[in-house]
């Protein structure tokens, strides 16, 4: 098994819905998160994704949440946006946009989100 990673940051606000403290209050955070994919099976070029696509398409996810408030954008209007729904939410956008460019011979193996350089939250499926 093959495995690639890339690692991107970007800056945004949020708050915690149904949650009693600091974070239930409008705070910011610079974000990094890691995409991590994996498969057995490499190009014609010897590579299981070129590390430049898979920046491209972590670049469209991020630009979709960069400097924003992100409970203003979906579908964080309705879930919480806590680094573990992040994690979930890059999973899902990565994969959906990389399925049919690689013909399943790639797939998403885990997305981790740094909420700070000590803290991350990590979803697989």
């Amino acid at each position: 098994m093959f495995e690639v990673s890339v690692e991107d940051s970007f800056a945004a606000g949020h708050f915690l819905r149904n949650y009693q403290g600091k974070c239930e209050k409008p705070h910011g955070h610079n974000y990094k998160v890691r995409i991590t994919l994996a498969g057995e099976v490499l190009d014609k070029a010897g590579l299981l994704v070129d590390f430049k696509d898979l920046r491209e398409v972590m670049k469209q996810v991020i630009d979709g949440l960069d400097h924003q408030m992100i409970n203003e954008v979906a579908p964080f209007t309705t879930v919480n946006p806590s680094a573990e729904n992040l994690a979930r939410y890059f999973y899902d956008e990565v994969h959906r946009r990389l399925e049919g460019a690689s013909r399943g011979r790639v797939r998403v193996k885990n997305v981790t989100v740094y909420e700070t350089d000590s803290t991350t939250a990590t979803y697989s499926q």
